[in-house]
């Protein structure tokens, strides 16, 4: 995958109180991805865009598109994560 293309499939990370939590308790990250992403995609996008271990991918269909929920490996916790990008 170039990079391009992981930059058009990960538009950017989706915060509020409720994935600070996940951040914390379940190693997840949230991001707003394109519509057209498949977890396959999503998870590339983010090993390539963020230099980490993705271990799942859930998404769910919101009005404002698609949201992908990213579990991370044990090895690459996401509060390491999230300070990297400026989200904590």
């Amino acid at each position: 995958m170039l990079l391009e293309d992981a930059y058009k499939i990960v538009q950017l990370p989706y915060v509020t109180e409720k994935t600070f939590a996940l951040i914390e308790k379940e190693n997840k990250m949230v991001f707003l991805v394109s519509d057209k992403a498949t977890k396959r995609k999503i998870k590339e996008a983010i090993e390539l865009l963020y230099n980490v271990k993705v271990v799942g991918v859930d998404v769910m269909r919101v009005p404002k598109g698609k949201k992908a929920y990213v579990t991370l490996s044990p090895e690459t916790p996401a509060s390491e994560l999230a300070s990297r990008i400026g989200v904590l």
